[in-house]
């Protein structure tokens, strides 16, 4: 199981990616395309053409982790591609990865600040 704290940002490579790439295509992928650094700790999830697969890049602390879900039947539900990336919660990517429909239509709700009293 790969769980990630509610303060971990996420970010989704919105353009599919070739599936062949592995660990150093990804890196390359998150320093040049995404001009992100891939050693800072940010989760980076990228996703197939056909949608049934994606793949996770993380640095932690030690090393780089690269996990690989393949779904065995039907695929991811993804919002429409477009470029660049679609940041994530971690609850969100919980439930992508869970194959849980509609992820990216749930979001945090704002909390009101406490007024001052006094």
């Amino acid at each position: 199981m790969i769980s990630f704290g509610p303060e971990v940002r996420v970010f989704v490579a919105t353009q599919p990616i070739d599936f062949r790439k592995g660990v150093h295509g990804l890196v390359a992928l998150v320093a040049e395309g995404l001009k992100s650094d891939p050693y800072c700790g940010d989760v980076f999830v990228f996703r197939s053409k056909r949608a049934d697969r994606l793949k996770i890049l993380v640095f932690d602390g030690t090393g780089l982790v690269l996990a690989t879900k393949w779904l065995e039947e039907g695929r991811f539900v993804w919002p429409p591609i477009q470029s660049g990336t679609l940041r994530l919660t971690a609850t969100q990517l919980a439930m992508l990865l869970d194959g849980l429909g509609e992820w990216f239509r749930i979001a945090p709700r704002a909390a009101k600040r406490p007024t001052k009293i006094a």
